[in-house]
């Protein structure tokens, strides 16, 4: 085996990875999977697993379990890390990536900054942050027995920008305050377990930038004139990160913000 590829094999190591049936959650489990990676794939109760089991059969065979919890609840989540816990197989990777992220129709959400509720907010807040302050401490003494422990985080540009309005014209689109809100805290709260949970565990973040997802077409116009890159993303622009901070290919990397944003965040 190759160095590179030495240092890119996750077999005998196992990861959990929350809102997995998400665009970017079967992304990145199909990452794991490929390089030999054990999976726990989580998502909200009643979620339809069986489509990506069948992504990830014809990557490979990984030692796959699938959970259901609803993160904005705290009882299912001591509930979800109790099983985890009991099965004794341990934990190397958490990839914290499920996001309360609203709809237009939601009260409170996508609306004027006036109107915009405490109640949202607090959903918000709950998942994005403190789900994810609650699974990174819950898992902490699997990841510190682990060869190779890695939490990643998925945060957001909005995690480091404002947002930039004139995109939003004519559509039904929003950025609420509570999303950029919490997934500043997410970026914060990386840093702070970096260093908390050094040497034993690398902790770091990712920023995605805007993903195409049938978005209006006057939206994804504007964002894209914006972008250097001249694009939105796409699921598969995320592959290379997560097998880099998951692998030992980064294992003199932690505390850090990937931003991948085809350049948005350079002007």
């Amino acid at each position: 085996m190759s160095r590179l590829k030495e240092l890119m094999d996750l077999r005998g190591r196992r990861a959990l990875v929350t809102g997995a049936n998400g665009g970017l959650g079967k992304v990145m489990a199909e990452t794991l999977a490929e390089l030999g990676c054990g999976l726990l794939l989580l998502d909200r109760p009643g979620t339809d697993f069986n489509p990506l089991l069948a992504a990830l059969r014809a990557v490979g065979k990984p030692e796959v379990a699938c959970l259901e919890c609803d993160l904005e609840d705290e009882g299912q989540r001591r509930a979800t890390i109790e099983a985890v816990k009991a099965d004794g197989l341990g934990l190397d990777i958490l990839i914290n990536n499920a996001a309360f992220v609203g709809t237009s129709g939601l009260q409170g959400w996508v609306a004027p900054f006036e109107e915009q509720s405490l109640a949202t907010w607090r959903r918000a807040l709950e998942v994005n942050l403190t789900a994810v302050f609650h699974l990174c401490q819950a898992f902490a003494p699997e990841l510190r027995a682990s060869a190779g422990g890695s939490i990643i985080n998925i945060a957001s540009i909005y995690g480091v920008l404002g947002p930039d309005w004139s995109l939003y014209d004519d559509t039904q689109m929003g950025n609420p305050a509570a999303y950029g809100a919490s997934k500043g805290g997410v970026i914060q709260l990386t840093r702070w377990l970096a260093t908390t949970m050094a040497p034993g565990v690398r902790v770091n973040a990712v920023s995605p930038g805007g993903i195409s997802r049938q978005q209006p077409e006057v939206f994804a116009g504007r964002y894209c004139k914006r972008t250097p890159l001249g694009r939105m993303a796409s699921e598969d622009d995320f592959r290379g990160v997560i097998a880099f901070l998951a692998s030992d290919m980064s294992r003199y990397v932690t505390g850090q913000n990937l931003l991948v944003d085809g350049g948005w965040g350079t002007w």
